[in-house]
């Protein structure tokens, strides 16, 4: 959460509550929340809570490099996530969860391709999409009973 706080407080924003807050959320999530998403978990805790300053504060830090945008997940919103380690993300297409799934093959893969790149990899994102376990099951289930 500290490097969100310095990447904004270098961007010239003020630290406000609101916005310490968002970091705190993005850091912490595991969910890979959409803007909306963030706006709705602090809502009850900030009352005056703008949309804005929610998507003005994902902004600075995605263009800061400090947190990465999924794209959208099947839902029509970008997805957000703090975590810049090398690991494989997982969209369900229909019931647009994100997951992460942690590789040990894809920290050789960076190792691989500086080496041969030359490049200092800061970051990298795979992302699979597919049906998860549960909406599997339940598209098998709804197929057996029709």
């Amino acid at each position: 959460m500290n490097r969100l706080i310095i990447g904004l407080k270098q961007a010239g924003l003020r630290l406000t509550p609101q916005r310490v807050a968002i970091c705190q959320v993005l850091a912490e999530s595991k969910d890979h929340p959409t803007a909306m998403m963030i706006y709705h978990q602090l809502l009850p805790q900030f009352p005056t809570l703008s949309l804005a300053t929610v998507y003005k504060t994902l902004h600075v830090l995605k263009s800061m490099g400090l947190v990465h945008a999924l794209g959208d997940a099947g839902d029509g919103a970008e997805h957000f996530d703090a975590d810049l380690t090398p690991h494989i993300n997982l969209v369900c297409v229909r019931c647009h969860r994100v997951v992460d799934f942690d590789e040990r093959l894809v920290h050789e893969i960076q190792h691989i391709v500086e080496q041969r790149s030359g490049y200092e990899v800061q970051g990298a994102r795979i992302v699979y999409y597919g049906l998860c376990p549960d909406c599997r099951a339940a598209q098998r289930n709804g197929k057996e009973s029709a």
